[in-house]
């Protein structure tokens, strides 16, 4: 349980609190980055517009997705610049049991509740509090980020981000990326982790061939990282994609289309049925609406 909560926690971080300028240079660097994602957008395994990376070093995992978001900037940015919503973000994946925003000390934080892929009373689950903060918000940049020095058995120094800026088509260029560190003692829960329950677990980079031709795809912590990164860039594509539905069906629009979403990729992310999925998270909707 110990390693599970880990592997959750290492998949729970995101961003915002009040605006303030960007750089100069920050819309011309998202511009320049999906110039050079722009060929590889259109052409990947993804089938959709979405390129995913990872790294590893010896205390530490990072994953980043860009990706191209069928909404426009304005609309977007609106969206992503609120706590509250953030939460109805993070509450769409399977280990999220709980989020609520709250302010302490001049910072916007959410109080999160990591649990197990199941239902599970709130006493049993993790809690977290994520500082939160809008790094910069202009018409045509937003970056936010969530961070957390120190979190559960060893792990510290969470830094996830994520830029949006807007593109030809009425269409908005996402990239979110976060990182974590970990000491001995999480880096042996973890490890403990993967060699058991998540042995046969992967995630989206093709590192070879089986012996059958089918593509051998990157496990271990990368293969962590990925499959959480895709979890919550999926997240945010199926929050936006709600916003058009009417304020009372918005909640279950992006259930529905979060599971569908992630069921496009079965090897990586298939955790439970649909039908199970859907009553957990409206009970975990409804407790959290309950206790805000």
């Amino acid at each position: 349980m110990r390693a599970f909560l880990l592997a959750s926690w290492g998949a729970l971080l995101l961003a915002g609190s009040a605006g303030i300028l960007a750089d100069p240079g920050a819309t011309a660097a998202m511009q320049a980055t999906y110039a050079v994602l722009k060929a590889g957008l259109g052409a990947n395994p993804f089938d959709r517009p979405l390129q995913l990376e990872s790294s590893e070093t010896k205390d530490q995992v990072r994953g980043e997705a860009s990706g191209l978001i069928d909404q426009p900037f304005a609309a977007a940015s609106a969206a992503l610049d609120t706590p509250g919503h953030w939460c109805d973000i993070l509450t769409l994946h399977l280990n999220t049991k709980y989020c609520r925003p709250s302010v302490a000390g001049g910072e916007t934080i959410l109080q999160v509740a990591i649990g197990t892929k199941f239902d599970q009373p709130l006493a049993d689950a993790h809690r977290l509090e994520l500082a939160w903060r809008v790094d910069a918000r202009t018409a045509d940049y937003l970056r936010v980020t969530l961070r957390a020095d120190e979190g559960p058995l060893g792990t510290r120094d969470y830094r996830i981000v994520l830029e949006a800026a807007p593109m030809e088509g009425g269409k908005t260029f996402v990239r979110l990326s976060y990182a974590y560190s970990y000491g001995v003692l999480a880096g042996v829960a973890m490890q403990a982790y993967l060699g058991t329950i998540g042995r046969d677990k992967v995630g989206f980079t093709v590192t070879g061939k089986e012996g059958d031709g089918r593509p051998r795809y990157v496990k271990g912590m990368r293969g962590l990282v990925e499959r959480n990164t895709m979890r919550y860039y999926l997240a945010i594509e199926a929050f936006l994609g709600s916003r058009s539905a009417a304020p009372g069906a918005r909640t279950e629009k992006s259930l529905g289309d979060w599971f569908a979403a992630s069921e496009t990729y079965p090897r990586q992310l298939h955790e439970m049925e649909r039908a199970d999925y859907l009553v957990m998270k409206r009970r975990e909707y409804l407790r959290q609406r309950a206790r805000s």
